[in-house]
Parts: C-alpha cells; structure tokens; sequence
C-alpha cells in the first residue's frame, strides 16, 4: 500500500470528496483505487473561520510501482510502512518460570498482555480492588462518603488514567509503532475504532472501565493470574538479585523476574525501596491548581463560528508560559467537557485532577496549570519531592475546611490576592464540594507568582481565558512521579538485577498511551531475560 499525507479538506465535505482527493493527488482513475483505508484524521484550527480536515490514508492501487516511480521525489506519497507487531521472545513449552507484574494501570496491564500473548503466564499484583469495585468506591468518596486508602482514584485495576480523560495520545517518539499496537488492543477490547485514526484519540471513564475489564480477561484467558488487594510490603533481594515479594498478608512470593508498575503515587512502596537500597534518584515535577471555564467559551476562543460542530466536538487547548522569575507554567491534562475530580489517596490531604467522559458533553472545560519545580526546590534525600507534595495537599485539605472539599477561588480574586466569597458564572463541578478561599496558603510563592503572571497571558492567546469568573481549585500535585527508579539499557534497575522499574511510578512515562508503551518495552525486556534471547 501507499501512504498519502496532508489531504486537507473543508470541514463539511461531501463523503466522496476523500477519494476524489487522492485520486486527484495521483492523478488516477477510480478503476485504478482498490482499497482506501484512514490512517489519521486531525483538523487545522488556526483561522476558525476556515477549519478544515487533515487527512493520512494509505490506499492499494492496481499499480503501485508505477506510481511510485512517476511521483519520485513527492514527500507526501510514499510506501506505507510496516506496522506489524513482533514479539521479543516467546516462553519455551512447559516453562514453569512466571514473571511478576505489579500494577494493573495502563503500563501494568500492557506488560502482563505482552507476557501472556509470548506464552509466560505472569502473576500481576494490584494493592486495590478490580475496577468495578473501585468505582463504587471512588464514586461513593466523590458522594461524600469515607475515603479509601488503598481504593481510590490512584489506586486499583485501570490506574489513575481510569478517572481522567482517556488520552490515548503522547509526544514520545515511537519508531516501532508500538502505539498502534496499544491502540489495536485496546479497540479489541472494546474501544472505539475511531481511536486507531483521530489525531486526538481518548475513550473515557465509563468506556475505560470495560476495556480494563476486557483486557484482564484476555491475559486470564493466556494463563495470567490476578491477585486484587494484595500489596506489596517488602522484596527480597539477596546479591543485588531479585528473590521474592513480600506482601501485606506477610506471605512471600518467590520472584527473580519483577516488572514494578505501581503508579506515581505509592508512595509507601518507594519509601520501601529506598529503606532496601533499590537505587532512585529525585526529579523534577509540577505543582498548581485546576481552572475551570465554562465549555461554550473554549469552543468559540478556538472555533469561533464553527463552534458547537458535532465534527469538532469540545475544543481542547494547550498552554505554556516562561515567565520572568525563570519558571515555566504550562497547561496539563486538559479535559473537554469534563469535570475536575477529587483524587486523593491519603488521609488528611486534598488532591484535584480532571475526568472526562467519552461523550465530553459536561459543561465545564478544566485543566491544570501547573508549574515546573526541581529537587532545588525541596532539598532533602531522594524521597524529599513526596514530603513536598504531602506538605500542599495537607494545606489544601485545610484550608478546604478538613472535609475533603477543596479550597477554590476565582480567577479575578486569584490576581488581585483576595479571597472568594461567592461564586460567579462558573459551576465547580468538583465533588464532595468547594469551599471559596484564598490559594495562598495551599501553593508556594514563587508557584503563586508565576501563575498569575501566566493566566493574563494565557488571556491573550485565548479570549478570555483569564475571566474573572473562571475558577481555581487547588491542588494539582500529582502530575508526575517525584522520584525516578533509575534503569539500565535493558530496562533493569541500577542495582537490582531482575527487577524492571516501568512507567510513570518510575519516573518513565506521563500518561496512558506512554506508559502502555513503556509496558510493552519493558515486558519484551523481561521475556529476553527470561529466555536468553538478545535484543533484535
């Protein structure tokens, strides 16, 4: 097949204006088109008056050599490159070595996949309950319920990425398409096929949730083992080798081959780690607050005219701002239509992220905005990033009054450094509920500077963006691992060899669809080990 690249076409055109596009680009006849597949679909949205559709397809003609060779030279026609996936190793008949995986986000769950389908049936461990459990759980806390520790937004089967907005997009550099891979899994557990093609590709909560179920059952159906509510508590390790886990019952587990995939926010097994002398080093993270707009507004700042268009759905946006004290703050998880989501996982602290669902028909628009700090900012041992993060979220829980709503404050109130009494336009939609504040005392200083330098900023590359009715809602924390588990060229930790630090817990990955892949990479890793097969 041949793969044609930058087809633009107006918003609403005709169903048979794609073909007629690349045969024109070809300068071809229908008879000569067997077969049109999309590859990607994305928009150009620069001049709102004049959006339209950018189109990647790969077609079969009757001729492709010749084609070829007539249109030597043009960048936008060229073979369609392999995307096959092909595994690293496969596990020798009537092997009974089973590697462990511990975590069931997205990079646990992609790993065990990828050991189950080359024949090595892992055992994966999730401190938290399977995913339909954990919503009610996570559910029933947003209701004002109790939380649970070990039942919650970063905790249990799914992840953290289960309660957000079901991105499946990344800027990691993918050579091996190994996305596709991600990508094509995840449709056959359910997810819409649309996924394989939209430039922005995501699923959503509830549709997440079957997927997650899905995928267990089909590393169940190869020989994998889940163990639910088991955690980890203490390893093994004898020589700088892997030996065994032991877990919260005081059983132990004999492993030598352990892929750790447990999440930016286990923050008990990192201590656990560092107390064994697993080598992990600081690294920098981000710390800030959700905003919330209503929807209609991003969709005309973006859209303008075609705003509301059912083909464009809730516009999205991404920011960033250097500012003058040296900082950077940047948007992040943008969630179209969303809602912004208690996700706290410890007692006593306040923790916001934002959720959408696959429809992205809620009435607020939310992201974080965030800034950029170091481990200059919070000397101290490796571990020193956790104790910062817990330090804001416990003044956040605080200052939201000790019940776990959050402190929030509008955008004009924000800037001038005073503190909400009333809300205005804007509806939080962050559950158990808000209290109106002042931020001040949940963020550090040069955190709050550099914010309301950027948020005018910001107004002017969006319309009103900096409304003053807009709503902050603190605090974002946990937007990366603070800490990074370092590894080696063959994805092992420094100093203990068979064991495998994986995705975003280990400072590899931000966000579902690199952390999937990292699973992937890592799994491969585990299974040449295993076998004694070398990189190919």
């Amino acid at each position: 097949m041949l793969r044609l690249t930058e087809l633009r076409l107006p918003l609403g055109h005709e169903p048979d204006a794609l073909q007629a596009a690349v045969l024109a680009r070809l300068h071809l006849q229908a008879a000569d088109l067997l077969e049109l597949q999309i590859a990607r679909r994305g928009y150009d949205a620069r001049k709102p008056s004049a959006i339209c559709f950018i189109y990647t397809v790969d077609v079969s003609l009757r001729d492709e050599a010749g084609v070829l060779q007539r249109l030597e030279g043009e960048r936008h026609v060229k073979p369609t490159p392999d995307t096959a996936y092909r595994f690293a190793a496969h596990a020798a008949a009537g092997s009974a070595a089973r590697p462990v995986v511990i975590g069931t986000g997205p990079c646990g769950l992609f790993a065990a996949l990828i050991l189950a389908q080359s024949g090595f049936r892992p055992i994966v461990l999730e401190r938290g309950k399977p995913v339909r459990e954990r919503t009610r759980d996570t559910f029933g806390f947003w209701r004002k319920g109790p939380l649970n520790t070990e039942s919650n937004v970063q905790f249990g089967e799914g992840g953290a990425g289960t309660f957000s907005d079901g991105k499946l997009y990344s800027q990691i550099k993918d050579p091996r398409h190994l996305g596709l891979k991600v990508m094509r899994e995840l449709v056959a557990a359910g997810a819409p096929e649309e996924i394989l093609y939209v430039s922005k590709p995501h699923v959503g909560t509830f549709r997440l949730v079957k997927v997650v179920e899905s995928l267990r059952a089909t590393i169940e159906s190869l020989g994998g083992e889940f163990r639910f509510q088991t955690r980890l508590d203490d390893i093994v390790i004898d020589k700088g080798q892997m030996r065994g886990l032991v877990l919260a019952d005081g059983s132990v587990l004999d492993a030598s081959h352990v892929v750790l995939a447990v999440g930016h926010s286990a923050r008990d097994t990192f201590a656990m780690l560092h107390r064994r002398g697993v080598y992990i080093e600081a690294k920098p993270f981000s710390i800030g607050v959700r905003i919330e707009h209503p929807q209609s507004l991003i969709d005309r700042a973006r859209f303008g005219v075609n705003a509301g268009n059912p083909l464009l759905g809730a516009a999205d946006y991404r920011l960033v701002h250097h500012c003058g004290n040296g900082r950077s703050v940047y948007s992040f998880c943008m969630c179209p239509g969303g809602t912004v989501v208690a996700a706290a996982s410890e007692a006593g602290h306040v923790v916001t992220n934002g959720m959408s669902q696959y429809s992205r028909n809620e009435r607020n628009a939310n992201s974080a905005i965030v800034v950029g700090i170091t481990p200059a900012d919070y000397p101290g041992d490796v571990l020193a990033g956790i104790e910062y993060q817990r330090r804001w979220e416990a003044a956040a829980y605080e200052a939201g009054g000790s019940t776990y709503n959050a402190p929030g404050q509008l955008l004009g109130d924000f800037l001038a450094a005073r503190p909400s009494r009333v809300l205005g336009a804007v509806e939080p939609s962050y559950t158990p509920g808000v209290h109106l504040t002042d931020l001040g005392t949940c963020l550090p200083q040069f955190a709050m500077e550099a914010i309301r330098e950027a948020l005018p900023a910001f107004g002017r590359q969006i319309r009103d963006f900096d409304l003053p009715d807009a709503l902050l809602t603190g605090v974002e924390t946990r937007t990366s691992s603070p800490i990074r588990i370092t590894r080696n060229a063959r994805f092992q930790s420094l100093n203990t060899v068979g064991l495998f630090p994986a995705g975003e817990g280990a400072g590899y990955a931000g966000g579902i669809l690199s952390a999937a892949i990292d699973g992937i990479e890592v799994a491969e890793a585990v299974a040449r080990m295993m076998t004694g097969a070398q990189p190919g």
